[in-house]
């Protein structure tokens, strides 16, 4: 169908035109993907009209352009878009119509025009169809059990698919997009809405939205449905979160943090949000947890809408996290873009940097240091094993670009940024990002751009710190000598978590050292070299990771670890003592340290007061019980160590209170699970099943963190009659959290019979595709379920991949490095050789890593693990 241009309506060649289609193949190992430069777009004037009974749209489009030296072609992305007519017409009014030439592998169109187009500014008018497709990505259909929406997920190269455009970060424009839709439904875009007219025909109306700020294609948004709004003014802007009918009444909690964060962000940034309007939409099938379109901001469901009243504290402050996380990145990815996908940690490193700040100054009670830094170290391990990338890496095809979007680019980059920020000083740091920000404002940078404005402001080497941490894989271990006579000598290498790996001697860092000294205070000194001699400024006990943030890992002198230990407690912060947690694990992982060095700071710090230190160690003994006992009898020993050490820690605290604290609510939940998960506590497993049973008659009447475990321990012990109370919260609910609660825990029961049946309703059409996935992936998380997941996945692989969504299908490979054994490492090898899923290589190295380091570490500690044991009164 014709969407009328009001720029085209004087020229009939436009409406008359026809369109030569002709399919090009090119070989694999010949492909470039880049565009050319000589092309440049600066305005879309987008009209798109969508069936969603039909799973259909059509769509109608002119881009401006300037060319930049004569040329009969022009080259542009398009892939499942079919053309109808493509043309351009110069600036003296001169048009000529062209035919199309497809290249499905480069995902490019190329339009060839039988006259040479000069130099200079243009115009392209292409008319097209798509398909609205169940891929989550695209412009793609969501479905509820009531009607179908249409919205899109365009990041990384998915825009292509909707509208034939330049779709590279690069290549920024303006944007007038306007949608014709059913009467009865409203749309949603980048900007706000400037007229609504009937038309054109009966039961249509026109929605026409405000022009754009210069943006990359990939921030573009198109949401059409009856969504439903509440709304807020803060600082000058009009705030909405959105989401279906039935679950509108949940927006209130995403609206309070959105207006906190706004005004946070706008003093921080010193740059005004640049939007008058900023949407928030809960979408029901969303493949990642949130998309940061620019004023459009798109979310998994689970990730904007919370009831405070049935939502846990991790519930609350993850989407409270994912809500800060792409209000960041309006300034960090919207307002200023990388250049190219290999830099995407200037988009994700700084909105995962930035993400905690707001929620801390929001809510100081859910301890997001801590929260942070149980992040770094689980970063540090990945960043650890031998196939690792560097934080800016080669990227060119869209696989590989989906691989960027990974623990480095976000976690890495992070913690990167977090010690340039504690070494050069919080306020410091934030004015080099102003000035960073401000002179790349609409515009796009690089790595060395940001380096550059922090060396500039600061004064301090900071471009030889980024540059030695962005461009080269891994990270150091720093070794400390005992200090004498007032000065103490370092050495730093690579670090790997697998004893065997080699490493390069040659590798080194610049690296900010932060020694502890008194009342908090630190000292900072820089290393330039492999080894150094500094001057002793810590106070007793060593401490040389003062506040955590180094991005290395730590090896003491005997006596200073066994002095860390002993006054651990006392003399280092939380978020020190999960450093401290952090690096002991690591070394003993890597066989530096025995096993027992790692149990024996847990158990120095089993009385912690903080929730999150508990929550480090209880993690590390948890991997301990799965990858390094292999024998019934060591983890019944185990077991019982866990109980006599922290059953008393739970008793201590006695039943839930409404005075308690955050902290108190989630300290009593990570012990509840570790003396039911790991302590094999008879008696809590009767309590969590009762606990669950009356969150389940009434989520509103138990404290739901603790319900959290509680459900989680019932699952593993549960009947068919809890099996069907879950899928019934599953199917009836009209809470996310609930729902996806409920679903999670149907893989987690460990009777054989209703595993294989969660396993077979995962698969099934009852469960979404964003879930399917992670569903599979939860099961494979669990030592006592993973045989028989793995054992399904294989035997149901039609099903299981159907349900694959891109980015999904790497998650799930992933999830099968959590085996430990040499046969079922040959095993995955051989069946993803001959099952291969898209855009995870990547994931496939490290799952097979992780394996064999597995493998490694219980050959290496099993034996001091069992000496351990017998020295505490068992084996």
């Amino acid at each position: 169908m014709r969407i009328p241009f009001s720029r085209f309506s004087a020229h009939p060649a436009f409406a008359a035109a026809a369109v030569n289609i002709c399919l090009v193949l090119w070989p694999l190992q010949s492909l470039s993907q880049r565009l050319p430069a000589t092309v440049v777009p600066t305005h879309y004037t987008l009209a798109f009209a969508p069936d969603l009974k039909a799973a259909t749209f059509s769509g109608d489009e002119s881009i401006d352009v300037n060319i930049s030296q004569p040329t009969q072609l022009i080259t542009l992305n398009a892939i499942e878009i079919k053309f109808e007519s493509a043309d351009i017409q110069y600036r003296d009014g001169g048009i000529q119509t062209g035919s199309v030439s497809l290249d499905t592998e480069r995902q490019q169109a190329t339009l060839a025009f039988p006259r040479t187009i000069p130099a200079g500014d243009a115009t392209l008018h292409i008319r097209f169809t798509g398909i609205l497709n169940n891929e989550l990505r695209g412009f793609y259909l969501s479905k509820t059990a009531r009607r179908s929406y249409a919205v899109t997920q365009f990041e990384a190269t998915d825009a292509r698919r909707a509208f034939p455009c330049f779709d590279e970060p690069a290549f920024k424009a303006t944007y007038d997009i306007s949608l014709i839709i059913d009467a009865d439904d409203t749309a949603i875009s980048n900007t706000a809405i400037v007229s609504d007219t009937p038309g054109p025909g009966a039961n249509k109306h026109t929605v026409v939205f405000g022009t754009t700020p210069r943006m990359s294609t990939y921030l573009v948004a198109l949401l059409v449905g009856d969504f439903q709004c509440t709304g807020a003014r803060q600082d000058g802007v009009d705030i909405r979160v959105c989401a279906t009918p039935d679950k509108v009444e949940l927006t209130p909690f995403a609206l309070g943090v959105a207006k906190f964060a706004l005004h946070y962000y706008d003093d921080y940034f010193g740059i005004h949000y640049p939007l008058k309007k900023l949407d928030f939409i809960g979408v029901p099938d969303f493949e990642a947890g949130a998309m940061e379109n620019f004023g459009a901001i798109t979310f998994r469901e689970t990730d904007l809408l919370v009831d405070p009243k049935t939502a846990s504290i991790a519930v609350q402050r993850n989407a409270a996290v994912d809500i800060t996380h792409e209000m960041a990145h309006q300034w960090f990815g919207d307002l200023v873009t990388m250049q190219w996908w290999d830099n995407i940690w200037l988009n994700e490193g700084f909105a995962t940097w930035m993400e905690a700040k707001p929620v801390a100054a929001m809510h100081p009670e859910w301890n997001m240091p801590e929260e942070v830094e149980i992040d770094e170290q689980n970063t540090l391990d990945t960043d650890a094993q031998p196939t690792t990338r560097a934080i800016r890496a080669k990227a060119d095809t869209p696989d590989e670009i989906d691989e960027m979007f990974d623990d480095i680019a976000y976690g890495k980059a992070s913690d990167v940024l977090l010690m340039v920020e504690n070494y050069v000083g919080t306020e410091t740091f934030r004015k080099g990002v102003q000035a960073y920000l401000k002179a790349h404002e609409y515009a796009n940078a690089t790595a060395e751009d940001f380096w550059n404005a922090q060396a500039e402001v600061s004064g301090e080497p900071v471009d030889k710190i980024m540059e030695s941490l962005i461009v080269q894989p891994g990270e150091p271990i720093l070794s400390f000598d005992e200090p004498q006579n007032g000065n103490v000598r370092i050495a730093q290498e690579r670090f790997f978590l697998n004893a065997g790996t080699k490493i390069d001697p040659d590798q080194a860092w610049t690296l900010p050292v932060c020694f502890k000294a008194d009342a908090g205070a630190h000292a900072c000194d820089l290393l330039l070299m492999a080894a150094a001699k500094f001057t002793d400024s810590a106070s007793p006990p060593f401490f040389a990771n003062a506040g955590g943030t180094g991005y290395y890992r730590t090896s003491y002198a005997n006596s200073d670890r066994l002095a860390l230990a002993a006054h651990a407690e006392s003399d280092l912060t939380p978020v020190e003592r999960i450093s401290l947690l952090g690096d002991t694990w690591a070394l003993a992982h890597a066989n530096r340290l025995d096993v027992s060095n790692y149990l024996d700071l847990a158990a120095a710090l089993k009385a912690d007061s903080n929730a999150e230190v508990v929550s480090s160690a209880a993690g590390k003994i948890a991997t301990i019980a799965d990858q390094i006992a292999s024998t019934k009898d060591e983890r019944n020993e185990l077991a019982a160590w866990i109980r006599r050490n922290y059953g008393p820690e739970y008793a201590k605290l006695g039943a839930p209170s409404t005075g308690d604290s955050p902290n108190t609510l989630e300290l009593r939940t990570h012990l509840l699970d570790l003396l039911v998960t790991q302590g094999n506590d008879a008696d809590l497993k009767a309590q969590a099943h009762r606990i669950a049973e009356k969150f389940l008659d009434d989520p509103s009447a138990v404290d739901p963190t603790l319900s959290h475990a509680a459900l989680e321990a019932a699952a593993a012990n549960g009947d068919a009659a809890l099996f069907d109370r879950l899928q019934k919260v599953y199917e009836t609910s009209a809470d996310p959290a609930l729902q996806e609660g409920a679903l999670r825990l149907l893989v987690q029961f460990h009777e054989p019979a209703l595993l294989e049946r969660g396993l077979e309703y995962s698969v099934s059409d009852k469960v979404r595709n964003q879930d399917t996935a992670l569903q599979l992936r939860r099961g494979l998380q669990s030592p006592q379920n993973r045989d028989q997941v793995w054992q399904f996945i294989k035997s149901h692989w039609d099903a299981v991949e159907a349900d694959l969504t891109t980015d999904l299908g790497a998650y799930l490979v992933s999830a099968t490095g959590n085996f430990c054994t040499d046969a079922a490492r040959n095993d995955v090898k051989t069946f993803f050789a001959t099952h291969p899923v898209p855009a995870s290589d990547m994931a496939l190295k490290h799952a097979l890593e992780s394996i064999d380091g597995c493998v490694e570490l219980r050959r290496l500690q099993e034996p001091n693990l069992n000496a351990w044991l017998a020295a505490q009164g068992g084996l």
